[in-house]
Formats: structure tokens, C-alpha cells, sequence
């Protein structure tokens, strides 16, 4: 059906615009437009949702913010790579620095070892002489006129809970085995030392305490003992850890013949 707007005028009873309209007979014929619309429709929901995404990037407010943003990962990124990479030069520095440790002194000297030979215990048992540790190894010359400083050595030496040896080499042998019959200790604590290892390496001066710690270690080297010395502080230090070869302070060291000397 057809609509003239030449039409006449009082047809029309509200006033509107004149216009053609064209209606058609049957609506399938109306398809090609109904998806034209909806086309349309979809195009603008499209297009607004791309504004609605994009629109807070094109805004001056969020500049600002991603730009320091990127400068803060750059900032994080350069402090990483620095903070590994000196980590990784830092062993290599270590080790052009580090201070070599101080060799364990020579045989003979506190601090050392004791010599390195084969003695004969008692009655005729082999042992090393590095085996006695902890230990006090009283070392007898010849003729040494020592039987009350042997005695009040042996005293200490149990009261510390210590083995007590008597050394000695050739004749003097015999005066060791007495003097350990003396301060109350078998023939097991007589060691003789044939070739005078002990002697020859520690200068034996009369009655001569080398004491031995835990660790094999001389702990100390008291020459020419008399009967008043008071040793009981280094022989309780020997079974355990202590400074290399160090005295214990507060020992009284009585020489033969004299009177006391404090270690300073």
C-alpha cells in the first residue's frame, strides 16, 4: 500500500510531516532490513565497548602513572643485575685476601708435637711416644736429686685426674722406676727412652714436666722443678681445648733451690 504525500490533506488529522510509506504485503520481505538493524546494533555495542576499554589509556591522568611505573622496573632491573653481578666477583676478592693460617709449631717448642720415636713402657710393652695424651711426662736426668718434687708432682697429678709418666734413658732408669714407686705408681708409668729422644729434644734441666694435652700438644715445659710447685691449674687444662701451648695464669713454679716465680 502506497501513501502519496500529494495526497489529500484531510487524511491527515495530526498535523505530521507528509511522508511515502510503503508496507509491504508480506513480512518475510522485511528480513533484509531486520538484519541490517541488528548489524548496526552490534557495530555500535562494538564500538562502545572499545571506548570503555580504551578511553582511561587516551586520558592525561593514567600517563603519569605508567610512566613511573616503567621507571621503577627499570630502576628494580638495574639493582638486581648490579647486586648479582658483585655477588659473583665477591668469592674470587675472598680469596686474594684471605690470611694463610699459622702452621702448628715445630717438635720441641709449646705448641708442637712430641718427637716422633718408639718408646718401651714398663716392663718391655713398645708404644709411641705420641700416644701418651693427655699426660705429664716427667723427664729424670741422671743423679737428679728430685724424690719430693717427683712426689708432690705425682699428688697434683691426681688430684687433676692425669696419667703421670717417669722418662728416663740408660741409668737413670732405674731412678725413674723408684721414684715412681715413690709418689705410689706402678712400673706401667716408667717409659724408657733409649736413644733419650725427650732429652735431647726438650734440654732436660733436672726434673723436667712436659705437659700434654688432649690434642697431643705440648701445653707447657716446666724445667728444674722443685717440691713446692704448684702446677694443679695447667694439668686440669689439659683434657680440655685451650689457647696453643699456652700456660694456665696463676700457676707457682718452684725451681730446685729457689724461691717462688709467678709466670708474669
Amino acid at each position: 500500500m502506497l501513501v502519496n504525500r500529494g495526497g489529500d490533506p484531510e487524511r491527515d488529522d495530526y498535523g505530521l510531516p507528509p511522508v511515502d510509506i510503503e508496507i509491504p504485503d508480506d513480512a518475510r520481505e522485511l528480513d533484509r532490513d531486520i538484519q541490517a538493524y541488528r548489524r548496526e546494533l552490534r557495530a555500535q555495542r562494538r564500538h562502545r565497548l572499545a571506548q570503555r576499554l580504551g578511553g582511561p589509556l587516551t586520558r592525561d591522568g593514567m600517563v603519569l602513572p605508567l610512566l613511573a611505573s616503567c621507571l621503577a622496573l627499570t630502576l628494580l632491573a638495574g639493582t638486581l643485575l648490579t647486586m648479582f653481578t658483585a655477588r659473583r666477583a665477591l668469592p674470587s676478592a675472598t680469596q686474594t685476601t684471605s690470611v694463610p693460617r699459622p702452621s702448628r709449631p715445630a717438635v720441641g717448642q709449646v705448641g708442637g708435637l712430641l718427637p716422633e720415636a718408639s718408646v718401651t713402657v714398663g716392663s718391655g710393652r713398645s708404644a709411641a711416644l705420641r700416644d701418651f695424651h693427655p699426660s705429664v711426662l716427667a723427664l729424670v736426668p741422671a743423679g737428679c736429686q728430685c724424690a719430693a718434687a717427683a712426689r708432690q708432682l705425682g699428688q697434683q697429678a691426681a688430684t687433676a685426674s692425669v696419667n703421670l709418666y717417669f722418662v728416663a734413658a740408660g741409668s737413670a732408669v732405674g731412678q725413674a722406676r723408684t721414684l715412681a714407686r715413690r709418689s705410689g705408681l706402678s712400673g706401667d708409668h716408667v717409659i724408657t727412652d733409649s736413644r733419650d729422644v725427650m732429652g735431647s729434644t726438650y734440654q732436660t734441666a733436672g726434673l723436667t714436666a712436659v705437659l700434654v694435652d688432649k690434642d697431643g700438644a705440648v701445653r707447657s715445659i716446666r724445667r728444674d722443678l722443685g717440691p713446692a710447685a704448684q702446677l694443679q691449674n695447667s694439668l686440669r687444662a689439659l683434657a680440655k681445648p685451650t689457647p696453643e701451648g699456652l700456660d694456665e695464669p696463676g700457676d707457682t713454679m718452684i725451681l730446685a733451690g729457689q724461691a717462688a716465680l709467678r709466670p708474669a
